[in-house]
C-alpha cells in the first residue's frame, strides 16, 4: 500500500510553493495521522478549530467583528467548527451557533456541552433571519469537508443559499458580514472548486494540514492554512510542501495580504474607562502599575520605548531602546555615547519617550531632563549582560559607516577567540546609561469613536518639593 500511496502522489500540485491535495491525497493523508502516526479524531479536531480560530482572530478583530454564527454540518468539518466556537469565545467573540442534523457520537456531544456550559446559543435553522447581514459580523460555513460527495440536502442546500445571497457583490449592504469557510467552500468541488460560479465566495479561506485542490480557485483576500501538526514523516512521504509557521501560531497566510487602503486603516478601540479619581497622584506608580499590567498581558517587549531627541540643527530623530530601570529618580537606558543620539543629548539634554502597549490599548508619553549614570551603574549593568551582547558593545562602532556585515563578523570573531578564556571583557568608555528625570507624563487609553481618555501629569517644584498636577487632554 505504501508503494502505491507514493505513487498515487507523484502528480502532487505545487503552486508557489505550497502543495495542494486531491479528494483522494487527503484523505491517505489523514489515514496516515490517525492510524499509524498515532493522533486520534479529536486531537485533530481540536488543533483544526483552533488554527481556524487564531487565523479569524489575525484578521477580523472583535471591536468590529464580534458577533460570529457557525454553522456546524454533521461531520468533521462541523465538529471543527464547534472547537472554533469554543476558541473564539474565549478570545472574546460573541458566537452562536446552528448545529441542525447533530452528531451523536460522545466526540461531538462534549463539545456541545462544553459550549452549553458557556452559555453559547444554538439557534435552530427556523430561527434565523432570513437575511443574515444584521444580526452577524462573521459567518463560519463548517458544513461539509473534503470527504462530502454529491449534493446538499435539506437543510444544508438551504443555508448555503443563504451565504451565497451574500455573496452576490451588487446586493452587499454596508457592513454585511464576512464568510470564513473551514478547509472546504461548502458547495464546491474538492478539486473544480466552485464548478457553477454560483457557490458560496468565502472572504477567508482556513485549509487543513494542506490546501486542497480546490483552493487554487479561491479567490478572497486571506488564504491561511492551520492545523500545525503535520509531522516531518508526511512532510517527505506526501512530497508536501508547506509554509512555515511564525514564531507559536496555529496559522500562517499563503500568498500575499490583500492590497489594503491605508486610508481606511482604523481600530474602534474598546477599553475601561480611565478617570482622574482611579489614578495614582504620583506618575511614577501609575507608570508601574500599567507596567506590571502590560506584563501580566503577556505583551512582546512591553519595555520596548521609542526614544526622541534633538540636536542643536533642531532637527529631531526618534529609535526604539529599551528601558532597563525605573525608580523615582527616572527611566534608564544604556547605549553608545558616540550614537547619534549621544550626540544629539550632549548638544541638548533633553529627551522623550514613548510607550506603546497595543494589547491594551494604552500608550505613555515621557519629557525630560536627561543625565548620564554613574560609570559604576553602567559598569554594573554591562556584565549582566550576556557575554554576545558585551563583544558587540565592544566591536560596534554605532551608527558609523561600514563596508559590509562581514566586517562585523570578523571583528566580532576576533574578540570572541581573545576572551574564549571567559576572562572579564572591559566595558568601553563610550558606553554607558542614561537617566530620564520626568518633566511631563501623559497616559492614554484608546476608547470607542475615538473619544480616548488622556490624562496629563504636569510637575512644579514648590518649597523644593516636585508637586504633580492632573489634568484631562481632549482627544
Amino acid at each position: 500500500m505504501g508503494d502505491k500511496m507514493v505513487a498515487s502522489l507523484e502528480s502532487l500540485q505545487v503552486s508557489e510553493s505550497v502543495s495542494y491535495l486531491t479528494q483522494k491525497q487527503a484523505a491517505e493523508v489523514d489515514e496516515e495521522l490517525m492510524g499509524p502516526l498515532g493522533f486520534s479524531v479529536d486531537q485533530l479536531m481540536e488543533l483544526a478549530g483552533l488554527s481556524v480560530a487564531t487565523s479569524i482572530f489575525e484578521v477580523y478583530k472583535t471591536s468590529t467583528y464580534s458577533r460570529v454564527l457557525t454553522i456546524c454540518g454533521p461531520g468533521n468539518n462541523g465538529g471543527d467548527g464547534l472547537v472554533a466556537a469554543r476558541h473564539l469565545y474565549h478570545f472574546g467573540y460573541k458566537p452562536f451557533i446552528c448545529y441542525p442534523k447533530r452528531t451523536p457520537k460522545t466526540l461531538y456531544t462534549g463539545l456541545v456541552t462544553q459550549l452549553e456550559s458557556l452559555s453559547v446559543p444554538f439557534l435552530a435553522v427556523e430561527d434565523l433571519p432570513s437575511d443574515l447581514s444584521n444580526d452577524f459580523d462573521i459567518l463560519i460555513d463548517a458544513m461539509f469537508g473534503f470527504s462530502f460527495h454529491g449534493a446538499p440536502r435539506p437543510p444544508f442546500d438551504g443555508l448555503i443559499q443563504k451565504l451565497v445571497n451574500l455573496c452576490k457583490q451588487d446586493q452587499l449592504p454596508k457592513g454585511a458580514p464576512v464568510i470564513v469557510s473551514i478547509d472546504i467552500p461548502s458547495g464546491w468541488h474538492v478539486e473544480e472548486g466552485d464548478i457553477g460560479g454560483n457557490s458560496i465566495k468565502p472572504d477567508m479561506l482556513v485549509s487543513l494540514t494542506a490546501p486542497k485542490q480546490c483552493a487554487k480557485k479561491f479567490s478572497g483576500p486571506h488564504h491561511f492554512l492551520g492545523g500545525r501538526f503535520v509531522p516531518p514523516y508526511i512532510k517527505d512521504k506526501y512530497k508536501l510542501c508547506l509554509p512555515p509557521y511564525p514564531g507559536s501560531s496555529m496559522c500562517v497566510r499563503i500568498g500575499k495580504p490583500p492590497q489594503v487602503d491605508i486610508s481606511a486603516l482604523r481600530e474602534n478601540y474598546i477599553s475601561p474607562e480611565f478617570l482622574e479619581e482611579q489614578v495614582d497622584a504620583d506618575p511614577i506608580d501609575q507608570f508601574l502599575k500599567w507596567f506590571n499590567d502590560a506584563m501580566a498581558a503577556g505583551l512582546k517587549e512591553p519595555n520596548a520605548m521609542a526614544l526622541s531627541t534633538v540636536g542643536k540643527d533642531g532637527k529631531p530623530s526618534s529609535r526604539m531602546v529599551l528601558l532597563k530601570g525605573v525608580d523615582k529618580d527616572g527611566f534608564v537606558w544604556f547605549t553608545n555615547y558616540e550614537s547619534r543620539k549621544g550626540h544629539e543629548l550632549s548638544e541638548n539634554p533633553h529627551a522623550a519617550l514613548l510607550f506603546y502597549w497595543d494589547g491594551l490599548n494604552r500608550q505613555v508619553r515621557v519629557e525630560g531632563s536627561v543625565q548620564k549614570v554613574s560609570e559604576e551603574e553602567s559598569e554594573q549593568y554591562f556584565h549582566s549582560r550576556p557575554r554576545g551582547s558585551q563583544l558587540v558593545a565592544v566591536v560596534s562602532k554605532h551608527s558609523t559607516v561600514i563596508p559590509g556585515r562581514h566586517i562585523l563578523h570578523q571583528e566580532y570573531k576576533n574578540l570572541e577567540e581573545k576572551f574564549s578564556d571567559g576572562s572579564l571583557i572591559p566595558k568601553p568608555k563610550h558606553w554607558g546609561g542614561y537617566r530620564l528625570k520626568p518633566e511631563l507624563f501623559e497616559f492614554w487609553q484608546g476608547q470607542q469613536s475615538h473619544l480616548d481618555d488622556r490624562l496629563r501629569y504636569s510637575s512644579e517644584a514648590v518649597d523644593e518639593r516636585l508637586v504633580w498636577t492632573i489634568d484631562r487632554l481632549a482627544p
